[in-house]
């Protein structure tokens, strides 16, 4: 048995929530590998909507066991708000999730240094969510941070004082102020709170399950193109958003890895400073914002819109291996009379079908135009009821990558989504 992959192909906010818990029925396990509450997975169902920060999107079904890597970092507050939220719901939280030991805590001067960081690059800023996110894997790497199992140690108390001077001493650098102490007392009943919860050696217990014949599905956060490594840098999250990171962040070989889905907007959006160059700073993409609802689920703000880009995409797939495609919010572009797709790039000049290496480069998207289905999706429930204009699209887009498009989502609801043959 082998750990199925579900991860976004694009700048984050593709939709991965809602398809998780769509697949989840599936699997008896789903784990998140990386990430924090930076992350806005949006489930809908049973005129029900939630917003997951932390969580795995598989917590709402009913015999899922819900497992938080090692790989991700976690605000006790945050991840004890959300838990009370679902558990108003009905759902028992704690029977269905299990948290890695070797998962690193959010502190609280963790987020005082990303404001004072962020607030410290005025125009230069990346767009940080001022989660403390950045600021905890840099604490993960420089072999200082305090981690899930820590707080069963007789002295956490103490490595927690200790830590935080370390970064009163760091913070110094910074005109910026602040309070050192604003959210600690509640910081530290969230601690209590996450005790209450099942804290395990999550390699062990994830290679166990895969012997024991468990269908495994590992959920990523944010997206491909925000990659530490091989997304935008450094307009790019602090993690390994990449299939990669399904390994270092549950603890599972390469050779573990069974099916790769990658999933995408029928066209693209962007939060936050970066390269986006199929960006539409129009009516156009103001209408794709409307009808999109594009807002953070984390941050709410607008994000950037813009047609989709098939060398970024074509480059997300190479980099995780993809093997079968899942296309989102298809329906948002119902009422476009064109949609256009990005199929090459200008760069100085010349045209290329690679990303540069340069993130500021100027770059001229090429694209190809179709004709709009301008048909309403959200009532289709079939893929032979799909309009000839959108399958046009759909089958190009598998043409170009090589990939085939196997799900197709037609609205926000659990139940529009169609499984193509």
């Amino acid at each position: 048995m082998k750990v199925d992959v579900v991860l976004g192909l694009q700048w984050g906010d593709e939709g991965k929530g809602k398809i998780v818990d769509v697949l989840a029925k599936g699997y008896p396990v789903v784990a998140r590998f990386q990430g924090g509450p930076n992350a806005g997975h949006s489930l809908h169902f049973e005129d029900k909507q939630f917003v997951l920060h932390t969580i795995p999107s598989g917590v709402f079904r009913k015999g899922t066991l819900n497992i938080i890597g090692n790989g991700v970092v976690i605000d006790p507050i945050i991840f004890k708000e959300e838990c009370i939220q679902i558990e108003s719901s009905g759902v028992p939280v704690k029977e269905r999730i299990a948290i890695s030991k070797k998962a690193h805590l959010i502190l609280p001067s963790h987020r005082v240094i990303d404001a004072a960081s962020e607030a410290s690059k005025g125009a230069s800023k990346i767009g940080s969510t001022l989660k403390g996110i950045g600021p905890t894997y840099m604490d993960k790497t420089g072999r200082n941070g305090l981690r899930v199992g820590d707080i069963l140690a007789d002295n956490f108390l103490e490595r927690f004082n200790t830590l935080k001077t370390k970064h009163i001493s760091f913070l110094k650098q910074f005109d910026y102020t602040y309070d050192i102490n604003e959210r600690e007392a509640e910081w530290l009943e969230a601690i209590e709170y996450l005790k209450g919860f099942n804290l395990v050696d999550g390699e062990y217990l994830i290679n166990g399950l895969l012997t024991e014949s468990k269908r495994i599905l590992a959920e990523g956060a944010q997206g491909s193109l925000l990659d530490v490594d091989f997304g935008s840098y450094p307009f790019v999250t602090s993690s390994t958003t990449t299939c990669a990171g399904a390994c270092t962040g549950l603890g599972i070989s390469p050779s573990k890895i069974g099916l790769v889905s990658g999933i995408f907007k029928a066209y693209c959006t962007r939060v936050g400073s970066g390269p986006f160059p199929t960006e539409l700073n129009d009516a156009t993409g103001e209408e794709l914002r409307k009808l999109g609802f594009e807002f953070g689920a984390t941050t709410g703000r607008p994000r950037r819109t813009g047609w989709l880009d098939l060398i970024a995409l074509k480059y997300a797939i190479m980099i995780n291996g993809v093997e079968q495609l899942i296309m989102m919010k298809s329906d948002v572009m119902d009422t476009f009379e064109t949609v256009k797709v990005a199929v090459g790039y200008k760069v100085d000049g010349k045209e290329t079908s690679e990303i540069p290496f340069d993130t500021f480069a100027e770059i001229e998207p090429i694209y190809k135009e179709f004709k709009g289905w301008m048909r309403d999706l959200t009532k289709i429930t079939e893929e032979s009821e799909l309009p000839f204009e959108f399958m046009n699209y759909v089958r190009f887009i598998e043409k170009e990558t090589g990939v085939p498009v196997k799900i197709i989502s037609v609205g926000p609801d659990r139940d529009q989504t169609i499984f193509r043959q």
